[in-house]
């Protein structure tokens, strides 16, 4: 009489065992599926950030061309070290060289914007892959979608009263800067990291 008893459990535990196998490669699935999906969005806001400095770091470029063309010519030159006198005219074209070199695009281009008072960009990018194929239907065709604001922040500071026309003495972050208007090359000019830091909004 027990003999047939054991066999009884043993067939009521086999449809337990593969429902329980079930659940767990269902969660294996899924567990696939948001690992896939964190790749994505990982790989999306990397290119986002990039195309953001990029965009910065280029009117930044342009930045100091016009500083150094101002300077002993334009008696408003000690304004552009402000940041806010940049034009920024080839900061999407720059986000998008990044982005391309990050398989993405920028559909609304480098935005200008402000941020605490310092002039920047944001740039929206969708990633050209996709998601991938999984259990959850649609996620073959679905881009991921990043944001990213980068920011152009002076650095110099330099007396109130300071004369355009007369030499003077800029303080960058701790390092020194002389320029003599009357007697300015460009190579008196430090870095352009020096008097403008780029980095990425908070």
């Amino acid at each position: 009489m027990t003999a047939p008893h054991r066999l009884d459990d043993r067939g009521q535990t086999l449809p337990l065992y593969i429902w329980l196998t079930g659940i767990l490669l269902f969660a294996a699935l899924a567990f696939f599926v948001f690992a896939q999906a964190a790749s994505a969005r990982n790989g999306a806001q990397s290119a986002a950030d990039a195309a953001a400095l990029a965009a910065a770091q280029d009117s930044r470029t342009e930045l100091m061309t016009r500083l150094q063309d101002a300077i002993g010519h334009d008696d408003h030159w000690l304004d552009w070290l402000n940041g806010s006198q940049f034009e920024g005219t080839g900061a999407t074209a720059a986000a998008e060289r990044l982005a391309n070199d990050n398989d993405a695009t920028v559909p609304g281009g480098a935005v200008p914007t402000t941020v605490n008072g310092y002039p920047g960009y944001r740039v929206a990018i969708e990633t050209r892959y996709t998601v991938g194929k999984s259990i959850i239907p649609g996620t073959e065709t679905q881009h991921a979608r990043a944001v990213a604001t980068a920011v152009i922040q002076p650095r110099c500071a330099f007396a109130r009263n300071a004369d355009p026309k007369k030499p003077l003495q800029l303080n960058c972050g701790g390092q020194l800067v002389n320029i003599d208007p009357s007697h300015f090359q460009s190579g008196d000019l430090p870095d352009a990291s020096v008097l403008f830091s780029v980095h990425l909004a908070e």
